[in-house]
């Protein structure tokens, strides 16, 4: 690696030491409930909003104790709303509050609670995978990408997982937009907060 790109990354990960699953308060591991929490994020972010407003809404809803897919299911609908109401995720409260409630179901369902199932079920599969996260009620392609980009530090079968939007920051820092040397730059466990340093590099282009 040249000199300026190691400066390069070396300041992006020390200006964004965290990614969105850190930014909502979820220490992310290879289990059942902060895998479940990341999907909340996840459905929480495809929403048109901001990040920030995404992760505020998820540590809301965790805060009044829906951090399982069997809470959450539980929680009523008002519940549901009222927790993404103190976070001022207003604009898309009511329906959310719905697709978090279906979703949690469908997890409960399908996968007995257990995202680590969907794993077992896309056999490997990083587009099975997209494709068993898109069932989900709300989770689209960008809340699909944000999951696999976040996961990739646990699932190595998602490495690497650098979305368009971090694809266009890459080349915005003059890093290139080659996922496989894009992972050369940074250790494994380094490319969760790397690819979403690099979305923020893209939406700070974007706004420059």
């Amino acid at each position: 690696m040249s000199p300026s790109r190691k400066e390069t990354v070396a300041r992006l990960l020390r200006e964004h030491p965290g990614a969105y699953a850190e930014d909502a308060g979820i220490t992310l591991a290879d289990k059942p409930a902060p895998l479940y929490q990341l999907l909340v994020v996840c459905v929480l972010a495809s929403a048109p909003i901001r990040a920030e407003m995404a992760a505020h809404a998820a540590r809301e809803l965790f805060r009044a104790g829906m951090r399982t897919p069997r809470a959450m299911a539980d929680a009523t609908w008002q519940q549901r709303v009222d927790a993404l109401g103190r976070a001022h995720y207003r604009r898309y409260d009511e329906s959310t509050a719905t697709a978090l409630g279906e979703g949690a179901e469908l997890v409960l369902d399908r996968w007995h609670g257990d995202l680590r199932r969907l794993r077992a079920e896309a056999d490997g599969d990083p587009k099975r995978v997209r494709e068993l996260l898109r069932e989900v009620p709300r989770i689209g392609p960008t809340g699909a990408d944000i999951f696999c980009r976040e996961a990739q530090g646990l699932w190595p079968e998602l490495r690497p997982t650098f979305d368009r939007r971090a694809r266009e920051g890459a080349d915005a820092l003059g890093l290139g937009r080659d996922p496989g040397k894009l992972a050369g730059l940074v250790d494994g466990r380094d490319l969760p907060r790397f690819a979403a340093g690099l979305v923020q590099a893209a939406l700070d282009a974007r706004h420059s």
